[in-house]
This record gives C-alpha cells, sequence and structure tokens, in this order.
C-alpha cells in the first residue's frame, strides 16, 4: 500500500493546473511567459486573475486530496507521505521533464490538511510577507520557514519532519530567487519577470 500511495500521489502532485488552465483559456504556453513557471504567481502574467486563482486553489487541493488519501491508503503515517510526494510530484513533474513549480501553494494544502492550525499560520506569513513586501518569493520563502516552527510551536512534532523537508526543498527552487534579491534585482508583483 504504501508503494501506491507514493505512485497515487505523485501523479496528483504532478498534474499542471497551471499550464492546463492558461491552455484551456487560450493564453499561451505558461512555460514561455514570464519566468516560465507553472505556479499561480506566473499565471497572474497573463493579465488572467481568475485563473491565477483558480491555479492556487487547484494547487492547494492536490497537496490537500492527497493527503487524505494517505491517511485512507495508509493509516499510520501515509497522510504525511502522501502530502510530501504530492509536493514533489509539483515541484518535479516526470512529463514536464521535472521542471515544475516552485512548490508553495501545493505545500499550503498539504499544511492545512495535516495540521489545520500550522496552514493558518503558513497563510497569514504568506499574505503578511506578501503584502509588506509586494515580492512573491519572500512571501512564499517566508511561510514555508514558518510552518515547521510553527508545528515545533504548536506541539505538532508528527509533522514537522514533514513540513521541513518541503521548506526546505521550497528554499532550493527558490535559489535563483534569492540571487536576485542579493543584488536587489528581484521584481515585485505585478512586473513581467521572476517568481
Amino acid at each position: 500500500m504504501p508503494a501506491l500511495l507514493m505512485l497515487l500521489a505523485y501523479l496528483l502532485g504532478a498534474i499542471p493546473f497551471g499550464i492546463l488552465l492558461t491552455r484551456m483559456a487560450g493564453a499561451g504556453d505558461l512555460r514561455a511567459i514570464g519566468s516560465g513557471n507553472i505556479g499561480a504567481t506566473n499565471v497572474l502574467r497573463t493579465g488572467r486573475k481568475g485563473l491565477a486563482a483558480a491555479t492556487l486553489i487547484l494547487d492547494g487541493l492536490k497537496g490537500a486530496a492527497a493527503v487524505w488519501l494517505g491517511a485512507w491508503l495508509v493509516p499510520d503515517g501515509g497522510a504525511a507521505l502522501g502530502g510530501v510526494l504530492a509536493f514533489i510530484g509539483h515541484c518535479y513533474p516526470a512529463w514536464l521533464r521535472f521542471r515544475g513549480g516552485k512548490g508553495v501553494a501545493t505545500m499550503l494544502g498539504v499544511t492545512l490538511a495535516l495540521a489545520w492550525p500550522v496552514g493558518l499560520i503558513f497563510a497569514a506569513v504568506w499574505l503578511g510577507m506578501l503584502a509588506a513586501t509586494r515580492i512573491s518569493s519572500v512571501g512564499g520563502m517566508s511561510a514555508a520557514i514558518a510552518a515547521p516552527l510553527a508545528a515545533l510551536l504548536l506541539d505538532r512534532s508528527e509533522v514537522v519532519t514533514a513540513l521541513l523537508a518541503m521548506a526546505l526543498i521550497v528554499l532550493w527552487r527558490h535559489r535563483a530567487n534569492i540571487a536576485r534579491l542579493r543584488r536587489g534585482e528581484e521584481p515585485r508583483v505585478g512586473t513581467k519577470r521572476g517568481a
């Protein structure tokens, strides 16, 4: 059962909703727009706010769905395993040559499903830092770092390892953003590049 869960969760996470929605809406290939990323921030660069919101929601829901699937298939530890595998599927989808998204929205969905109070803190930090800086990467990375810390503070030790693993991958996926931040070149939300 764990092997089946890992496969199903990965495949669920690897559904590229950003690409599918922009193609269906006639907005072109998302990978040729802005940063080339498949997530909601880049979808926003198409000028379609509704598509960006839908991408954000669906990327989060697939993470949450994988957690619920994991809890059903493997009651002992399957929830976290399913969530992490969906997150990896989003970041490294096989059919996109392992070039997926940054994972923030999917991590939010996973976190809400694993431990909703931690997920609420994740969302608050993400939105708060985004509002304060208008830099998408700063909001996403701050939220990812906050999640395992919040789990520790709220005595949810059973999810700390999964959240820490995802946070480290989020930071790794943002390494180009970190370099631009250090140079003072990271664009703010509403511009055409970055994220």
